[in-house]
């Protein structure tokens, strides 16, 4: 269990603050643990709160008006969802949902106090925008891919993406399309190609990467 004010140890960007802005933090923030699974956002919600990660992962993802699915990014221990901010700045609801990947821990900033930082603290808006503009960079290279990157190699990256320390991904054929925005066909095509190559095998929700070295040569194709 988190104790306070030890939280803001965990975000780099709140170590400089003044003591005010410290008090109004430490009075106001709300600690709150999340269940895997657990639907933080979603469309349509307003944001009433900035969210900060202090341990686990929080996926965010949109949907087409088709339900087709596109991971934007992950949020991890010692990150802001950029997303939330950007609704709190602009005073528009969530356009897309996030979901406690993990068993999460976060700290919740009410919108009242968030204003007032963001108005008082200089230190506090370096560390809400230095995380924002970070965040959009990584959405550009998100789109950049989608429009421009041949799937064979996006689908190599994100295999090796995912892998960490395991050789055996526990992972469908419509997961890993959410994950790279694209149709559950069209993944399923590469994968089978792997798995001719002798890179991959698989079975039903499993993807066992059986030559790493070929699949990262892929990976870093220019």
């Amino acid at each position: 269990m988190l104790i306070k004010p030890m939280w803001r140890d965990k975000f780099a960007g709140l170590a400089g603050l003044p003591g005010t802005a410290t008090a109004l933090l430490d009075r106001h923030a709300r600690f709150v643990p999340l269940k895997q699974g657990t639907v933080i956002f979603g469309p349509g919600n307003p944001a009433k709160d900035l969210l900060l990660l202090v341990s686990g992962t929080v996926r965010v993802q949109q949907r087409s008006a088709d339900g087709r699915e596109i991971v934007l990014y992950r949020v991890h221990a010692g990150e802001s969802c950029v997303l939330t901010t950007a609704c709190l700045l602009a005073f528009e609801n969530y356009t897309a949902e996030g979901i406690a990947e993990t068993f999460v821990e976060a700290i919740l900033i009410p919108r009242e106090v968030f204003d007032k930082l963001m108005s008082v603290s200089k230190e506090f808006r370096a560390f809400v925008f230095e995380a924002y503009s970070k965040r959009i960079t990584d959405l550009f290279q998100v789109i950049e891919e989608i429009a421009f990157k041949r799937m064979d190699i996006r689908v190599a990256q994100k295999l090796l993406e995912l892998q960490g320390t395991k050789s055996v991904l526990h992972l469908t054929h419509q997961q890993l399309a959410t994950e790279l925005g694209t149709a559950r066909e069209v993944v399923a095509r590469q994968l089978k190609e792997f798995e001719r190559r002798g890179w991959v095998s698989m079975s039903r929700g499993e993807i066992d990467l059986r030559n790493g070295p070929a699949i990262r040569r892929l990976a870093q194709s220019p």
